[in-house]
């Protein structure tokens, strides 16, 4: 059995553990609340841009996916959401995983956002053709670049997390041009703006480009927030079970610091009692 004293060290090293994973806990817990209503106002913002654009698009099917091929002879680009940090537990994992399943190095790009996300690609020997920070969620989102390196591909398929509940993250995918193009399945077209029956200053073919690359960079703001929102959530629930851990150590560690010290007062007593035993027998003796 280790000594009470050395069981006592590992309990502030577990308290401290059991302290830090609260306060992560916490901080956790906030950035879901912040991050969820972000992403509900991004949301209506989009739709209310959406209905604008339906009605003045000359071409609904054919605008948005008109691209050139890619950059390096691909037609295709994944794009990655990942976390800046490896602290949201094994949905990142999930994510490479679930990527790996449909990637193809001769035909298919990578771009990744998050170094996490980027780590563990390089941790598989796969490489990537841009990397970005992933935007501070707290501030606005500037996704620009990252669009301008997409643009080129004909299918963007993107992998993000999303947030179903604070116990349920999910992986995601969808293809970003084909998802901007569907929406527009099922509008009538009788409010539909065309140069015919309206002005437009600057010509109508620009203000759709401005209101598509707005989109683009809206509809790609609004993935980053989801899977920040879902890594938060993640990060929350291994934080609370990091917790729940150190909180069962500590319990096991408190037992056996309980035993130890019980153990050495028992020695203790046993050797008090061998000496007063030895001191009785030699006075006895020199009677």
């Amino acid at each position: 059995m280790r000594r009470a004293n050395a069981v006592a060290k590992e309990i502030v090293q577990v308290t401290t553990v059991e302290d830090l994973t609260s306060v992560f806990e916490s901080l956790a817990s906030t950035q879901v609340a912040k991050v969820k209503n972000k992403v509900e106002l991004s949301k209506e913002f989009f739709q209310l841009l959406w209905s604008k654009y339906t009605s003045i698009r000359v071409d609904p099917k054919t605008r948005i996916t008109n691209r050139a091929v890619g950059g390096a002879g691909y037609e295709k680009v994944f794009v990655i959401i990942s976390a800046e940090a490896g602290l949201s537990g094994d949905i990142d994992l999930r994510l490479i995983e679930t990527m790996m399943k449909d990637y193809d190095k001769e035909t298919t790009d990578i771009v990744v956002l998050g170094s996490h996300g980027a780590n563990q690609l390089a941790q598989r020997g796969i490489s990537y053709s841009r990397f970005f920070q992933v935007p501070e969620t707290d501030t606005y989102i500037d996704v620009t670049p990252v669009v301008e390196s997409i643009l080129p591909y004909a299918s963007v398929v993107i992998y993000y997390e999303e947030y179903i509940s604070l116990g349920v993250q999910e992986i995601k995918t969808i293809d970003l041009m084909s998802t901007m193009r569907a929406m527009s399945d099922g509008t009538d077209g009788e409010d539909t703006m065309t140069s015919i029956d309206t002005i437009f200053e600057p010509s109508l073919e620009e203000i759709a480009n401005q209101m598509e690359m707005t989109m683009m960079n809206l509809a790609l703001s609004q993935t980053i927030l989801e899977s920040s929102l879902a890594q938060a959530a993640s990060r929350f629930n291994a934080m609370a079970l990091a917790k729940k851990q150190a909180n069962e150590m500590l319990t096991k560690y408190l037992l056996e610091f309980h035993r130890a010290k019980r153990a050495e007062s028992d020695r203790q007593l046993r050797e008090v009692m061998l000496s007063l035993k030895k001191k009785k027998n030699r006075t006895g003796g020199n009677r």
